[in-house]
């Protein structure tokens, strides 16, 4: 079983991170706030976890070992599997989802694509005495109001640094991805921060 991945960081996407591990590039999926942490050159440790199907072997890797916990929990609800469970974790931190559990917030849930609401219901129903209550002090702050604190300008920011754009490019993407959303009607502050990043690297000309 593999718990970590610690090495080099050798390449950065928008989904992915390699990490030089013996000679040996490792890609692990990950979140964008997990590869906003992230530099290119910089040694990193990434609690992980290792997916195996019949046709495949993926990495996921996190930012802390909460957050590894968290997936795997959220993996042994039925009709839920790592793809959506990141998804899950892309959208809300991991003491976000406990409170939404905790107090059978569905519209938190249904938030994440690939989750309508019976989905939603059977998350809470299969982990309500499962994930527990939140661990830290902010728990209880809704998503909303985090990003609304520009929490997602530093992540797409960072992002934006690691795929090798200058700081100065970077700020001027995130300014047109929020003349954007203000131009389109998108809710911003409930958008997904991979949204959020394919949106500033089309206004940089780079697709993904």
């Amino acid at each position: 079983m593999i718990n970590f991945v610690a090495g080099r960081v050798a390449a950065l996407g928008p989904d992915a991170a390699v990490v030089e591990v013996g000679g040996i590039g490792l890609s692990l999926s990950c979140t964008p706030n997990t590869l906003a942490g992230l530099r290119v050159g910089e040694r990193a440790q990434l609690p992980a976890t290792l997916i195996v199907r019949e046709d495949s072997l993926t990495l996921f890797g996190f930012a802390d070992e909460d957050e590894r916990i968290v997936f795997e929990q959220l993996m042994s609800v039925t009709g839920v599997g790592p793809r959506l469970a990141q998804a899950m974790l892309a959208v809300h931190d991991p003491d976000t989802l406990r409170q939404a559990v905790l107090t059978d917030d569905l519209n938190a849930l249904v938030k994440v694509p690939g989750i309508g609401r019976k989905g939603a219901q059977r998350i809470v129903l299969e982990l309500k005495d499962r994930l527990g209550p939140p661990r830290g002090a902010g728990a209880s702050v809704p998503a909303q109001v985090r990003h609304s604190e520009a929490v997602w300008r530093d992540q797409v920011h960072g992002a934006l640094l690691n795929l090798g754009w200058s700081a100065r490019e970077a700020e001027q993407a995130l300014d047109s991805v929020e003349l954007e959303a203000d131009a389109t009607g998108l809710d911003i502050a409930g958008a997904q921060v991979s949204t959020l990043l394919r949106m500033a690297l089309k206004t940089l000309g780079r697709t993904t």
